[in-house]
């Protein structure tokens, strides 16, 4: 028997829920650096689930594009966006197959974005960096390894994980404004609920003399 696609794999997820599986409310990393993106800002909001996220950044006036591969959680995040009355350019696709715009957009969100395989990380962080304007931010928050243990959400396997050291060196091109590792309670439905060993990272493009 074959593999499930990501497709797949999310859609049936999404699909044997009934309801919001990461509630409607932003992500709290988001929501507390939502100031960095100024109304207009040209956002990307990759593997966008449900349309929390997306729909907060448009209703502060962000232009976003929201990229997610599950057709039932972009239906979900429709829904949502309709009745908070904003628009969003929603895009279903499997993000490790995209054919990624570059430096296309003034902020790229990625908020647990840990279903990409560690053999494909390298490629897809690169592709967050490529996509971002010079000057432009990245927002990016996941789960440390300690994670696992906590069973609260996340992946199962620790490789899937993020360390402060990983992130450095995979984002070395960029201007790194913020890099924590701390200890939070998470309340993002039931997908995300309880205690949680979270990584954030705030970083901008570098902005190359004569742009």
């Amino acid at each position: 028997m074959s593999e499930p696609t990501p497709e797949q794999k999310w859609e049936a997820r999404y699909a044997a829920a009934g309801g919001y599986i990461f509630g409607t409310a932003p992500n709290a990393f988001l929501a507390a650096n939502a100031g960095l993106i100024a109304p207009g800002a040209k956002v990307l909001s990759v593997a966008d689930g449900e349309g929390r996220n997306s729909v907060f950044l448009a209703g502060n006036g962000a232009d976003v594009h929201a990229v997610e591969v599950s057709p039932t959680a972009i239906s979900r995040a429709r829904k949502l966006a309709a009745e908070r009355g904003v628009a969003i350019a929603f895009e279903q696709a499997d993000l490790l197959r995209w054919s990624w715009p570059e430096q296309a957009y003034d902020a790229v969100v990625a908020i647990f974005v840990q279903f990409v395989p560690p053999a494909e990380r390298p490629a897809f962080f690169g592709r967050l960096v490529r996509a971002l304007r010079p000057g432009g931010l990245l927002l990016l928050e996941g789960y440390r390894p300690e994670q696992v243990a906590n069973r609260t959400g996340g992946p199962s396997d620790p490789a899937h994980c993020y360390t402060e050291a990983m992130l450095r060196e995979a984002f070395a091109g960029l201007e790194i404004e913020r890099l924590d590792s701390y200890d939070a309670v998470l309340d993002e439905g039931p997908g995300h609920s309880g205690p949680s060993a979270l990584i954030d990272l705030v970083a901008r493009a570098k902005v190359r003399p004569g742009t």
